[in-house]
């Protein structure tokens, strides 16, 4: 790239950005640190008597000092309790499980190639950014797969390699809430999201999907917006040409891949056909007999959404890897529940301290206190519902660009503002669809993000001197083309008034 591209104001700012964001510590020292100054902040409140009537009930909610012997023995009373009733935990570790299997086998690297391998040159873009979108329900693997893949399959078509690995790029962390799908994303975040509207409402739950329906248009959207970008401004950039060593091709499905892939196909036949069974008839097995409520009698099936991830993850990836010959023990499956454990370390770690924040600050009840505070600050100001809700989208935005964790960030954003949103008559559903629009549109451009320097990586076999400036000017685009397309969607969304999610409105029916 030549200089004029490297030195843009877009470089410029993203120097600024990348040097603000080093300056802060790692997640886990950010959430200890968060976690002392709610100790702090919870003596200062009650010494200086900060109370609130409780929007619901009219009984006086005061500060908890944790400052004190008893906030003490509960500190060190509830440390283990904390971490392992954190809701995002189990659900997280349980679906990757089951994920780790149909990765390990080469399940899911399989249904990769083969979806870009067929496609028609005219619709290579798009269904590598479809396939992108999609590679999300499977954690983090379009990263380090798909993205590398695409730039391979773009020198064999002739085309510039680093237009591959953008429009891939643009897919998998772009539009990454987006989806056909439940992954794991959405348990780790309506666990969460859960946590916080018990802030005001104990007895709140928050369906891992939530969001489904919301997130299914996203993903055609998405996918259109990828490809004019990647088509009419990106690709000016990077004209089309023969690049690399000359040598490199992506590998057809050997026999054994296909057989592999038929034999998946048939477990996951027969898995669906289970899961009609036990959900269509009025007596099956995970639904409510009796209840004439649709989305009241699917309940069971909708509270095993985790459960279902595990199952389907695990069944289809064992089929899969002994069809293909990659799984010939229960040993082999072990190890690929191990691997995707094992990428948990750090999650783990980071878990812990967040857990703790979380607990503490719900167990002063500051987060009820200033959402009450907070919501009568909104009321006041008289903001309409959308820009109040495209306001809150730019601020998950902004904050993205410092702190790349999609959990990190809500974890610390949703005992705040889901409880805030749900006094002023808004569901916790809503809250989290607006998060994850704003989380998703700025990832590309966040040198935050953990998979940012990788990308550098990748662009750097074809353009040596590519760098950070070369990743944001390249992507920036798509960045300032999703936020609008999709806060657009969201606007739309919400003026029709349409559900997120099975049983998910926009309204916090307790509200008022």
């Amino acid at each position: 790239m030549n200089d004029s591209i490297r030195q843009s104001p877009v470089d410029r700012f993203l120097g600024i950005v990348e040097k603000a964001g080093n300056l802060l510590p790692h997640p886990a020292t950010l959430f200890f640190l968060l976690t002392v100054f709610v100790v702090i902040a919870s003596w200062f409140a009650s010494q200086f008597d900060f109370s609130v009537a409780h929007p619901k009930t009219g009984e006086l909610v005061t500060p908890v000092n944790l400052l004190s012997a008893d906030g003490l023995q509960r500190i060190m009373g509830g440390l283990v309790s904390n971490f392992t009733g954190f809701a995002p935990l189990g659900t997280v570790l349980v679906a990757l499980i089951g994920i780790g299997v149909a990765e390990h086998s080469g399940f899911i690297g399989a249904c990769l190639r083969i979806v870009v391998l067929n496609a028609p040159r005219f619709l290579l873009t798009p269904i590598i950014v479809f396939a992108g979108v999609m590679s999300n329900m499977a954690s983090e693997i379009g990263y380090v797969l798909l993205v590398p893949l695409s730039g391979l399959l773009f020198v064999a078509a002739g085309r510039h390699p680093i237009l591959g690995i953008a429009a891939a790029f643009a897919g998998v962390s772009g539009g990454y809430s987006a989806n056909l799908l439940l992954g794991t994303i959405d348990p780790l975040l309506s666990g969460l999201s859960q946590e916080a509207a018990r802030i005001v409402d104990p007895a709140y739950t928050v369906s891992p999907a939530a969001n489904m329906y919301f997130m299914q248009v996203s993903t055609p959207i998405i996918t259109l917006l990828g490809w004019f970008v990647t088509e009419k401004i990106v690709a000016r950039r990077f004209p089309d040409g023969q690049y690399g060593k000359g040598d490199e091709r992506i590998e057809a499905l050997s026999a054994s891949e296909k057989r592999g892939l038929l034999w998946a196909g048939i477990a996951t036949i027969a898995l669906t056909a289970l899961v009609l069974l036990a959900t269509i008839p009025q007596n099956g097995m995970l639904r409510i007999p009796g209840e004439p409520d649709l989305l009241k009698a699917l309940a069971p099936f909708l509270h095993g959404i985790v459960a279902l991830i595990f199952f389907a993850g695990a069944l289809i990836g064992i089929a899969y890897g002994v069809g293909a010959g990659t799984i010939k023990s229960d040993n082999d499956v072990i190890k690929g529940m191990s691997a995707s454990m094992a990428t948990l370390a750090s999650y783990l770690v980071l878990v812990f301290f967040a857990a703790q924040f979380v607990a503490l600050f719900n167990w002063t009840q500051l987060g009820l206190i200033f959402a009450v505070e907070g919501a009568e600050f909104l009321k006041a100001l008289g903001l309409p519902k959308i820009p109040l809700l495209l306001g809150f989208i730019l601020l998950t935005a902004s904050v993205n660009l410092a702190m790349g964790s999609a959990s990190a960030k809500w974890a610390l954003m949703a005992p705040v503002f889901v409880p805030m949103f749900m006094l002023l008559g808004y569901s916790p559903e809503v809250t989290q669809t607006a998060y994850r629009v704003g989380d998703s549109v700025t990832n590309i451009i966040s040198p935050m993000m953990s998979y940012f320097a990788l990308i550098i990586a990748f662009l750097q076999r074809y353009e040596p001197k590519a760098g950070i400036g070369t990743v944001v000017a390249t992507m920036i685009p798509y960045s300032i083309t999703f936020f609008i397309g999709w806060s657009v969607l969201f606007a739309l969304w919400v003026f029709m008034g349409w559900d997120l999610g099975p049983g998910a409105g926009l309204v916090y029916p307790k509200a008022g």
